[in-house]
């Protein structure tokens, strides 16, 4: 795969990385970039189908990858996906946690949100993540080397009235990390989060259809984001773009980034007020 006018080698050749959720959004950015720095990277999704079509892609472009499918709800689908992805590769070195979301829900207020809602949130976030850790890390602190980078959101610090059971099963994704880099303290492996912000998808596109939809304004999306951007206190006057956060991905995953362990880092736009 062609590298893209770069300055710095990441030292990611000879390295394999899982990326969870990587059949769509983000997660394709995170692959397609970690493909193009070197890396032997397993795509991760639920659709084998869409999983396949994203690894065509990245070996058209020159890059390496497989594909593990499952759902990681459970222990069984986690295994699943381990299996597959240690049989290709040997070893894990990088884990991206980015699979997650929330069940879709006509009212995701805090007293709408009912008790089933916030046990599945939980369990395709905080679990599946904890889980492939279980399942992977200890090959990593074997190895004496190791990436393990959880995707959050900004909301887990900066959280709304809506969705309050993903604002909270994020925040535990932060405490979760940093207590993980303390748990592998001298042994190579570190362990770090990322909280996105307002990042250009699929379904970002969809919520503001439906934003514009439900004030009359048709289907103009560009009026859609300026009254969105406007209200959502950022610092910087643009939505991200999923390169954004598959250039954090890329540097933390990096041998590079030995002296990173614990951190927590806002790619967000400014939009969370808080020094940490």
């Amino acid at each position: 795969m062609t590298k893209r006018g770069r300055d710095m080698d990441l030292r990611l050749e000879g390295k394999t990385a899982l990326v969870t959720g990587s059949s769509a959004g983000i997660g394709v950015g995170i692959a397609r970039m970690l493909a193009a720095e070197g890396a032997l990277v397993v795509i991760h999704g639920r659709n084998l189908e869409r999983a396949q079509g994203v690894a065509a892609e990245i070996r058209q472009q020159g890059g390496r990858c497989a594909v593990a499918c499952g759902d990681l709800a459970d222990q069984a689908g986690v295994d699943q996906v381990a299996e597959v992805a240690l049989k290709v590769s040997g070893g894990i070195d990088i884990l991206v946690n980015n699979a997650g979301g929330s069940p879709e829900s006509v009212d995701p207020s805090w007293f709408s949100t009912c008790t089933d809602t916030w046990l599945d949130t939980y369990q395709a976030n905080v679990l599946a993540a904890m889980r492939l850790i279980q399942t992977l890390v200890p090959g990593m602190r074997e190895r004496g080397w190791g990436r393990v980078i959880n995707i959050s959101t900004a909301a887990a610090i900066t959280p709304t009235s809506a969705q309050p059971d993903y604002a909270a099963a994020k925040a535990a994704m932060l405490s979760m990390s940093l207590s993980l880099s303390k748990a592998l303290s001298g042994t190579g492996v570190t362990s770090n989060a990322i909280s996105p912000g307002m990042i250009r998808t699929a379904g970002l596109n969809t919520f503001l259809a439906n934003f514009a939809a439900k004030r009359g304004w048709g289907n103009d999306l560009t009026r859609a984001e300026a009254y969105v951007l406007k209200g959502a206190g950022q610092t910087v006057a643009k939505v991200g773009e999923v390169e954004d956060i598959a250039y954090m991905v890329t540097i933390l995953a990096s041998p590079r980034a030995d002296f990173i362990n614990g951190a927590n880092m806002h790619v967000d736009g400014g939009i969370s007020p808080s020094l940490h």
